[in-house]
């Protein structure tokens, strides 16, 4: 007001249209009480005063020194108390204030260049709002920074142009690029309204963010069509997107999104909004790529983005609402390995310049060294996370980006920061479809187009978001249709928008009841009347390839260094990882280091009952230990994979990392547990075997891991999980049940079961027992002997005295002249002829030509005789193998107790247990030999046990084989069960690859829905 009235009071004082325009002018700010104080102020300063000294009367006086001191001190304190756009907004109603009677004398104009020097506004700006204010004439307005719209046909020019029908006058705007502020006048006669406000040709209007003008012939005049005359680059990728006729079905069958049409081109900002369940996050998946449409087609450039992926990689971005952010890496780092896995070709210093100029142009630069942190455990601020999360995608510049409620969760501020960053993006030339929720007035006139979704996915609205209030009104034939913001604020609130659509019936009473007063089926149906849909030229060309994406091995390298640094990172889960492994193996072998004297404080290995449940713990550690670390390795990628679906990494390099440092922590683990607990328990020079076979269990545990990671959306769920697949484990592991104990349907006497080959606790289990047992430092100087003394022992004492009696059963069949068709003499005759026909191919030079002769139809006393004849042979073979056997054990023990009894008792004592001697021999075992079917099992000292294979390729034997059989080749037990277990995890990893687990859910679910 001081400013208004310095400037009119020279050169004869203030006019009468200056004065109506100041009242007018405070009356749309301000209150009416506030009105007249301020307006008494104006008067006061706009007096003529008294003349000064030396002054002739009726010369038109020049600025006092006075008032240029004056105007100089106001114009100083508004450079501190506003900001550049207020200051440009002085300017102009300065400009407009004179410019009432066009009294421009050179006293006001040098005073209103003295205002525009010291608010420091640049030159070319301060002619043009002067040229925008005064003049009319398109010849005068010949400048960059105008736009006219009229019907005039124009040549090249340098003001931009609109040409449209109907239109009297021109519609004159003018852009302030230092402040980003758009202004308008109206120097026609016709009715024009902004924003549902009529427009008076005597003002100048400011032209924010979501307006519109509607003209009485002709397209109305949005705010996006304005900013995108001067805004948009012209060198930005040429896009055309078009939506035709999507139905989108959930696997149950119901319809998420109905008939959606679209059409857009690059330098928009779209907005989709819905009331909850409208299905908004369905659409931005659908037009994303991500969910494939059940009917109708989505058009990027001529090209189906559902079934072409391979012409458009690269040039769409996704940020999810949730955050995409690794929490234990820093802002900078986040986006360094991002960019990495973007460009290939890019130098070192190239991908750090890169990285920098990023996180300046969003203001993230200052933050760069702090670790994003969770939102629990905040680091970072919301907003600050945010524009970090569309960073990432903001790095490789996709044409078209989709964002799913990026302000959620977010202050107002941060949200405003969030929108203008993405509106910048459009006017770049960048096609950005947002989902928003509960937008405020400011961030929806943001917005070129507003996509409006009802209940049931029907499509209400498309179109100008300033409109949308004024469409909804008029359906609801409310009384003031035609304004959309409010006329005194500006505002225009979204919400009105869905109070309408979800509008209650009222009742007899007075109260809302559940019934909408117009279903979504309704709103759909003007919508359709409308024919809102937009139409855009086809782009015919291929949309430029944006990817450039490194090769497998540097994939994995930057994979790998991610998630190394993310995890060391990390002190907690490291010193954990590091440490529990160990500490839990001293518990444990301290616990169990049993000694059997209870007057003796002298441990020995030999008695410690508790070295084959040891053994079995340490596999339910290493399985324990190997699903932990890996069960949410990728469950908290999801979100991360999600996005870089769109960048066609591949898979297999960022499971290949994430397996070489769950191999790495889990080796580092096990190396730890075994040499703790294997010293504690004295367990002697077998360190490196127990690393292994515990390693490779907890590795299979690892991928198994990451199945479940891969599979479930909960990680309650996962975890819930652990237990369901360690019992199985653990269960037909062979250390807690011996598998002929148990249920016959699936199990059998001479073999493990066939479920049992698929559990590598088994493997792991049998392997260490047997190898522990056979090549200690005592019995593995002696193992063959006895392993011959063991089979002689047992066909001599079990084997042979069982055949003999079959054989004398079958005898007094035939000598009692009973029935030859008796089941039980037919079987026992199968029996003999089955392990006698084995015994041929054990001892070839003991002959038996009666082997055929030993069925029913044939068997005879004299066959009988001759059968008999043939185990006593062999009766004598097995007695000569036993005393040999004997007497070279018997010698060897003699001859090292001779040379140094406590030497080898020594030995004896620290490597040979007695435990695990029992358990592989079955010392307490009934049954030493029982019958199945038509064969004879042996049960006793397994360990002793060679496999006698059906088959070049069979592979199954009993529990505790002394070596295993495949290929025609026999291999040690231990590293045999371990290439199994290492078989095991490599068909598990083909299941984590192919996503087996979680195509096998998403199908049994969706053939449950289709049954229901």
């Amino acid at each position: 007001m001081q400013l208004f009235g310095l400037i009119t009071k020279q050169d004869g004082g203030v006019e009468t249209k200056e004065t109506e325009y100041v009242r007018t002018f405070l009356k749309q700010q301000l209150s009416t009480e506030a009105v007249e104080a301020y307006f008494a102020l104006f008067l006061k300063h706009s007096s003529d005063g008294e003349k000064e000294d030396g002054e002739e009367e009726g010369k038109v006086r020049l600025t006092s020194m006075k008032d240029s001191v004056r105007i100089l001190g106001i114009c100083k304190k508004i450079n501190k108390q506003l900001n550049r756009e207020q200051k440009v907004v002085v300017l102009v109603r300065l400009y407009e204030l004179i410019s009432m009677d066009m009294k421009l004398t050179d006293q006001r104009m040098a005073i209103i260049s003295t205002v525009a020097q010291v608010f420091k506004l640049p030159k070319n700006e301060i002619t043009a709002i002067e040229a925008f204010v005064l003049h009319s004439e398109a010849e005068k307005l010949n400048l960059p920074d105008f736009l006219l719209v009229n019907n005039e046909e124009v040549g090249a020019t340098e003001y931009k142009h609109i040409q449209t029908t109907g239109l009297n006058g021109s519609i004159i705007i003018l852009r302030v690029k230092s402040a980003d502020l758009y202004f308008m006048r109206y120097t026609g006669d016709q009715e024009l309204f902004l924003n549902g406000m009529v427009i008076s040709n005597q003002r100048i209007y400011l032209f924010p963010k979501g307006s519109f003008i509607r003209i009485p012939k002709g397209q109305p005049i949005y705010y996006t069509d304005v900013v995108g005359h001067f805004l948009t680059d012209a060198d930005s990728v040429r896009i055309s997107y078009e939506v035709k006729d999507v139905l989108y079905r959930f696997k149950t069958g119901t319809v998420g999104l109905r008939d959606i049409n679209m059409a857009e081109e690059q330098g928009r900002l779209i907005g989709i909004m819905g009331a909850s369940g409208a299905g908004k996050t369905t659409l931005l998946n659908v037009l994303s790529g991500i969910e494939t449409p059940t009917e109708g087609e989505v058009l990027i450039n001529g090209y189906n983005l559902h079934t072409e992926k391979e012409h458009i990689e690269g040039i769409i971005g996704l940020i999810p609402q949730d955050d995409l952010l690794i929490e234990e890496l820093t802002v900078f780092e986040n986006l360094y390995y991002n960019a990495k896995l973007c460009f290939k070709d890019k130098s070192e210093e190239e991908i750090n310049q890169l990285v920098a100029d990023t996180l300046k142009n969003l203001g993230l630069f200052e933050r760069k060294d702090l670790k994003v942190g969770s939102p629990l455990n905040k680091m970072i601020s919301g907003g600050q996370r945010k524009r970090l999360n569309i960073a990432l995608e903001l790095i490789r510049e996709p044409a078209i980006l989709f964002v799913d409620e990026p302000t959620s969760g977010l202050s107002s501020r941060d949200s405003e920061n969030v929108m203008n960053l993405l509106r910048e993006l459009a006017l770049k030339g960048k096609l950005i479809f947002v989902v928003i929720h509960q937008p405020s007035s400011d961030i929806y006139k943001m917005f070129d187009k507003m996509f409006i979704l009802d209940t049931g996915g029907y499509p209400v609205y498309y179109g100008n978001p300033g409109e949308s209030l004024i469409y909804f009104k008029q359906l609801d034939a409310q009384i003031n249709s035609d304004q959309g913001e409010c006329p005194t604020c500006g505002n225009l609130n979204p919400e009105l928008i869905f109070n309408i659509i979800d509008a209650s019936v009222i009742d007899e009473y007075g109260n809302y009841t559940n019934k909408r007063k117009v279903a979504p089926e309704e709103w759909y149906s003007y919508y359709q009347k409308e024919n809102l849909i937009p139409k855009v030229t086809t782009v015919d060309t291929r949309p430029p390839k944006s990817l450039n994406i490194p090769s497998w091995f540097n994939q994995f390298k930057i994979y790998t260094l991610r998630d190394f640094f993310a995890k060391i990172s990390n002190r907690q889960y490291i010193a954990l990882n590091l440490l529990e492994a160990p500490f839990l193996g001293f518990i444990l072998a301290y616990l169990i280091r049993y000694i059997a004297d209870p007057t003796s404080n002298v441990y020995i290995f030999r008695e410690n009952e508790n070295i084959p449940p040891y053994i079995f713990m340490g596999i339910v550690v290493a399985l324990f230990f190997g699903l932990i670390i890996s069960a949410e390795e990728i469950f908290k990628d999801a979100k991360i994979l999600k996005r870089e679906s769109f960048l066609k990494l591949s898979r297999s390099s960022y499971l290949a990392s994430k397996i070489l440092l769950l191999f790495t922590i889990s080796a580092i683990q096990m190396l730890l547990f075994v040499f703790v607990a294997n010293y504690v328990l004295g367990i002697q020079n077998m360190y490196f075997e127990f690393w292994l076979a515990l390693f490779s269990i907890s590795a299979f545990a690892n991928i198994l891991g990451l199945i479940l990671s891969a599979s479930f959306n909960s990680i309650v769920t996962i975890y819930i999980l652990i237990p369901l697949v360690m019992i199985p484990q653990m269960v037909l592991g062979g250390a807690m049940f011996t598998f002929d104990k148990l249920n016959k349907d699936f199990t059998s006497v001479d073999k493990v079961p066939a479920i049992a080959e698929f559990m590598p606790s088994r493997y792991v289990y049998e392997g260490l027992i047997v190898h522990q047992y056979k090549h200690n430092n005592y019995k593995k100087n002696y193992f063959d002997i006895e392993q011959q003394e063991s089979l002689a022992d047992f066909k001599q004492v079990h084997y042979l005295p069982e055949l003999r009696e079959i054989l004398n059963e079958s005898l007094v069949h035939i000598l009692d002249e009973e029935d030859s068709s008796d089941k039980k003499f037919a079987n026992d005759l199968e029996l003999l002829r089955n392990e006698l026909a084995k015994e041929q191919k054990r001892v070839p030079g003991i002959e038996f030509n009666y082997l055929a002769d030993l069925r029913p139809e044939t068997f005879t006393v004299n066959v009988g005789h001759k059968t008999d004849e043939y185990l006593n042979k062999l009766l004598d073979h097995y007695r000569t193998i036993f005393s040999k056997a004997n007497a070279l054990k018997d010698r060897f023990i003699s001859v090292n107790l001779n040379a140094d009894p406590e030497k080898f008792n020594r030995i004896k004592d620290d490597h040979y247990n007695e435990s695990m001697s029992s358990i592989v021999r079955r010392e307490f075992e009934k049954n030493k030999i029982v019958r199945q079917d038509n064969e004879l099992v042996q049960m006793a000292d397994p360990i002793y046990q060679m496999p006698e294979p059906d088959r070049i390729w069979s592979f199954r034997t009993h529990f505790f084989a002394p070596m295993k059989h495949f290929g025609g080749q026999y291999f040690e037990t231990l590293w045999f069960n371990i290439a199994m277990v290492w078989i095991l995890t490599i068909l598990l990893y083909g299941v984590l690859y192919f996503d087996l687990l979680k195509k096998a859910i998403n199908y049994s679910s969706t053939i449950k829905w289709r049954k229901k």
